[in-house]
């Protein structure tokens, strides 16, 4: 029987922390388990996992990616978790063919100045390395970006910088013509699919991506193989799908299952425009060809050695022919659970996709092997006794890189019982890329992940400091950022409403991010290969983990979540009134104080509880997620009903930052003051709701049988 039904249904919530001063002795408890936890993971371990889980290509619905899920089961079995495995069907293209080329008119001086059609052709594969034998491998590919339009075209060539929504605003301000032409963007600011979006809008007839030296090359240090930064060659993929929901793009709001009913492919808006990645050797030729008028804007100078222009002229032609097939696919997630002792139908899920578009050394197995090795500490403690008191998944997700695919169907199939039952959702999506500690959460977890984080070994520090002095002793404290989009996460927040957690460190010298260059000799030669990245961010895991799974009560504290409600409306409202705007924030205010009264309440009522039984931890817990879940709008967001999180969501526009408050945000970006008005009107009452089922948190506390 699948884990996710066999888990009975029930709630659970959050408090803080470090309030739970009455509760000492089962505190106590809770750091004695994660002290535990983290004394096991090793570097050695660590190590063996990315050679397991890097031997060879993988991607999404491919052999490699069967064999991937293989490894990852046995694994699981091996450590004695109780293991499934999730299949799904899913639209998961795979490329056919490609070709890029110069076509232009040149004079030909050997036949008295007659013309002739000259073709020059351009790399879409990155070269191979003696120094990276990986790189060689028969299973990697040509550049290529997953649900592109297939389609052979030749035309002009226009530059549009990042290739954002500012970017293509700014070439209509200029008069540039786009309509027919070949777009080329370089990659950064924004997700890909958005530069495709925009490119089509415009009217263009195809599309070109490059890492820019500026941003990934040599501008910014020594290229692979003597330094770890994009050498001429490296291309990334990946994805270009662009849909106003998550997951399988055929079966939305339904887990991806054999029969499942699915949309047809002619329904669909997805990109018709044919996409192509390339390397900045292949992007300079054409660049340097072109002979419209140099870039005004100094911000749309990369760092190519020559001036860049925004058109290419009549005489550059540029060839541009993709071809995709688009089928459905098998691929899986890969599940193991160990049983909470106390509170087994109380779960947390901890997760990190598995797919890849090559080795995937970096992304994501710089996270994987932190699910891995945390999962083999869990099970270790188990297996001497020490089982925590909820549940923990572990989640190796499939598809992700097509569209947050995998997880996506495992919520869309289990959304209810997440609702109900779902403690936390922690990602480690490519969480080991340096010795600079990050973290991004949902506000209410952000105090009990602090005071979780704080006693944690700082990898590259030379006098044992831990994140207490370095990450928790910056100016102003601990960062968190918002959680935005681009990795599984996604579906547990703004589906579900799940509160979750993104943990990893970066500040690697270089990248090699969706290349044939992301292997292991890549990893071990700029990350490190003492894996001390991946035993800090295992070690914070770790942590996490044992708070999470083995509190007295789980871990919310409401405080923050009033503060940092106030700060992000008191920010979209400057935003909408510098847009011209008459609006205001009546009753959203009002609001917000409410809501920081009762959370201030229901922490008073934490400070002098006793021991509570299991019975009244379920029932309190029980309340305190139904009232997290307040901000969940069944009918979701305007044009967006699948986002159903009013209080974060990602952002329309870019695809991978984070939109708080979007409601908001979308009306403010519309100009619609009064879409606006109704949108601070409805929010204030979702924190209405939340502020009495803290009411209702409180009186429990307080009159506990």
């Amino acid at each position: 029987m699948a884990i996710q039904r066999r888990l009975v249904l029930s709630g659970i919530g959050f408090l803080v922390f470090g309030s739970l001063a009455a509760l000492a002795q089962e505190d106590a408890r809770s750091r004695e388990y994660s002290d535990q936890l983290a004394a096991i993971p090793t570097a050695e371990e660590l190590y063996d996992w990315h050679d397991l889980l890097g031997s060879e290509p993988h991607v999404a619905g491919t052999r490699g990616d069967v064999r991937q899920i293989e490894r990852l089961t046995s694994a699981f079995k091996r450590m004695g978790l109780e293991t499934e495995v999730h299949w799904f069907k899913a639209l998961l293209p795979q490329p056919v063919s490609a070709e890029l080329e110069i076509v232009g008119t040149e004079v030909d001086e050997q036949s008295s100045g007659v013309s002739r059609r000259g073709i020059i052709p351009l790399p879409i594969v990155e070269r191979n390395l003696l120094e990276d034998p990986a790189s060689q491998h028969p299973g990697l590919t040509y550049g290529w970006n997953a649900f592109s339009g297939s389609g052979d075209v030749t035309a002009e060539v226009v530059y549009a910088n990042y290739g954002t929504y500012e970017d293509f605003e700014r070439l209509r301000e200029m008069g540039i013509d786009v309509d027919r032409k070949i777009v080329i963007a370089r990659y950064g600011k924004n997700y890909r699919g958005f530069k495709v979006k925009y490119a089509q809008e415009a009217g263009a007839a195809g599309l070109l991506m490059y890492l820019d030296p500026a941003d990934y090359g040599y501008d910014k240090g020594e290229t692979w193989p003597k330094g770890g930064w994009a050498n001429p060659t490296c291309i990334q993929r990946g994805s270009v799908l662009v849909l106003p929901y998550k997951g399988d793009s055929l079966t939305p709001f339904v887990e991806a299952k054999e029969q499942a009913e699915r949309l047809e492919i002619s329904d669909v808006t997805f990109p018709w425009i044919p996409v192509q990645p390339i390397g900045y050797a292949a992007a300079s030729r054409i660049l340097s060809r072109m002979e419209g008028p140099e870039v005004s804007d100094s911000a749309w100078q990369g760092g190519l050695p020559f001036p860049y222009r925004i058109e290419g002229g009549e005489a550059l032609q540029v060839r541009l022919q993709v071809e995709q097939d688009k089928r459905l696919r098998k691929s899986a997630n890969v599940l193991g659970m160990v049983r909470g002792a106390v509170l087994p139908d109380e779960f947390i899920v901890i997760g990190c996709h598995h797919d890849a578009w090559g080795f995937g050394a970096a992304d994501p197995l710089a996270g994987s092997i932190v699910l891995m090795e945390v999962a083999r500490a869990v099970s270790e403690l188990a297996k001497r006794g020490e089982r925590p008191d909820r549940t923990i998944v572990f989640a190796a997700w499939g598809a992700e890189e097509y569209g947050i695919i995998g997880s996506t169907e495992w919520v869309e199939g289990n959304a209810q019982q997440l609702r109900d039952n779902c403690v936390a959702y922690i990602n480690l999506d490519m969480a080991a890329m340096g010795n600079n500690f990050y973290a991004s959460a949902t506000p209410v977890l952000r105090n009990a992940v602090t005071q979780s984080l704080l006693p944690v070994p700082q990898a590259g520090a030379n006098d044992n400091q831990t994140l207490a002095e370095t990450w928790a002793d910056r100016d102003g404290g601990p960062s968190y950022g918002d959680l935005g989009g681009g990795s599984d996460h996604v579906g547990f927040v703004c589906h579900v409403g799940v509160p979750s957690l993104r943990l990893g460190a970066g500040g690697a010298p270089g990248v090699a991010y969706h290349s044939n260059y992301d292997t292991l000799d890549w990893y071990r030669s700029i990350v490190g290969e003492d894996y001390a990245s991946a035993l800090m961010v295992t070690r914070a895991c770790a942590h996490v983990i044992g708070m999470f799974a083995d509190s007295p009560l789980p871990a919310y504290e409401w405080t923050t979540v009033a503060s940092e409600l106030k700060r992000h409306a008191q920010n979209s409202l400057e935003q909408a009134r510098a847009a011209g705007m008459e609006v205001d924030l009546a009753g959203l205010d009002q609001a917000a104080d409410r809501l920081a009264e009762a959370a201030a309440q229901v922490e008073q009522a934490i400070a002098v509880q006793g021991k509570l039984s299991p019975d009244q931890r379920r029932r309190i817990g029980a309340a305190m997620l139904e009232a997290e879940r307040a901000w969940l709008d069944e009918k979701g967001l305007p044009k967006r009903p699948w986002y159903r999180n009013t209080y974060i969501s990602d952002d329309p526009r870019s695809g991978y930052a984070a939109s708080p408050l979007p409601a908001l945000q979308i009306a403010e970006r519309a100009g619609d003051a009064e879409a606006y008005r109704t949108a601070v009107a409805h929010l204030a009452g979702r924190v209405d709701l939340l502020a009495d089922r803290l009411g209702e948190v409180r009186s429990l506390l307080e009159n506990k049988p």
